[in-house]
């Protein structure tokens, strides 16, 4: 009988986009990898979820508030009973909630259930209402867990000290070092002209969904403040989501329509990590912000507002720099900084090269390969 190893998360994108590697370390000791999710993937541009062996459509919802969870509770019961897995391995608050609910007779039978966080809600500077909801609801499932992950220090300080479970810590779900490295100067030069950008410009990026937490009307305030010395710079945001009309029309109000571009999401980001000059963060809220450490490994400088994802990457002045979250001013100031000055760039990108290499594919794999099977 062939060996079964099941990831469970609320949609389909977060498995194709974060689980990669675990898929391959698994594949390479000779299990069957299937994937539990509602289908989302026709809403992120194409994304595939192309190496795993099998996929279930569960009809998950992000709202506790849903029915539809009821149905995928049934419907992830009927998958993990009948299919006689190893281990089950969810990830995001309803999947790993609904997972370990529908697990509790297979974990009788001999199923392992591991929960990776990638981001608890309560944390340093968290609403005390974080606290009160969320802290106890982790602490109570993770009875029903053999091995909590944890991708921040953070998190893995409170979750060793309280939570009922053997508890991990790795450095992310990995990035891969081979799309995102540092291009020359010609080669940067040269793909932005392919893409059809100014050989000259200033270009910003900004990642991630148009809502309300990314935050990215921060961005467009502190493009003021670029514009004003550098008339022709750029600040790019890639994403799609439910703000994407408030933030056009904030650009129209600010008067940056020529400087301030929604580009959508978009699947080749390692090309716009290789056109830029700085990147920029403004979420209130982070986890491990993935693109972070792409910007890092590419050899950009990034400058980011304070909260815990940010907290874990960047030291401020050393690989990085960290604003107050909404001080677009501050912003605005650090990437002239970084523009204006070569030395204190190359120095800057030079640490953040060094300290994103323990969050790449390759170190990621490592990690897994130890908690999976102690090597």
């Amino acid at each position: 009988m062939a060996k079964k190893i099941l990831l469970v998360a609320t949609v389909q994108s977060h498995i194709a986009q974060f689980h990669r590697p675990l898929a391959e370390v698994l594949h390479a000791h000779g299990y069957e990898v299937h994937a539990a999710a509602r289908n989302n993937l026709a809403e992120k541009n194409g994304l595939q979820l192309d190496f795993v062996d099998k996929v279930f459509d569960v009809r998950f919802s992000r709202s506790p508030k849903s029915k539809d969870n009821i149905t995928a509770y049934n419907q992830l019961k009927t998958i993990v009973d009948s299919g006689n897995y190893e281990v089950v391995h969810c990830n995001t608050p309803m999947g790993g909630m609904i997972a370990r609910l529908a697990t509790r007779a297979a974990r009788k039978k001999g199923t392992k259930l591991f929960y990776t966080a990638h981001g608890f809600h309560f944390y340093d500077g968290a609403p005390k209402k974080n606290w009160m909801i969320f802290y106890p609801i982790e602490k109570f499932f993770s009875k029903m867990t053999d091995i909590l992950i944890t991708i921040t220090h953070e998190d893995y300080k409170v979750a060793s000290e309280a939570f009922h479970c053997k508890v991990a810590y790795m450095h992310g779900v990995g990035v891969s070092g081979e799309r995102y490295k540092p291009v020359t100067i010609e080669e940067k030069l040269s793909l932005r002209g392919k893409m059809g950008y100014s050989k000259n410009a200033k270009i910003l990026l900004c990642i991630g969904e148009l809502n309300d937490n990314k935050n990215q009307s921060m961005a467009i305030r502190m493009m003021h403040k670029v514009v004003a010395k550098y008339p022709e710079a750029i600040l790019l945001l890639a994403g799609n989501g439910p703000k994407q009309k408030f933030l056009e029309q904030l650009i129209k109000q600010e008067g940056l329509e020529r400087n301030v571009k929604l580009i959508g999401y978009v699947t080749n980001l390692q090309d716009y990590q290789h056109i830029i000059d700085v990147q920029v963060s403004c979420s209130l809220r982070e986890g491990l912000p993935l693109n972070i450490v792409e910007s890092m490994l590419s050899g950009n400088p990034v400058v980011a507002s304070l909260n815990r994802g940010h907290r874990e990457l960047i030291q401020d002045g050393i690989n990085g720099y960290i604003v107050d979250p909404n001080d677009y001013e501050a912003m605005g100031n650090r990437v002239l900084n970084l523009l204006d000055n070569d030395d204190l760039c190359k120095r800057i990108v030079q640490n953040a090269i060094i300290f994103a290499q323990d969050f790449t594919f390759t170190s990621v794999k490592k990690e897994l390969e130890e908690i999976y099977f102690g090597k």
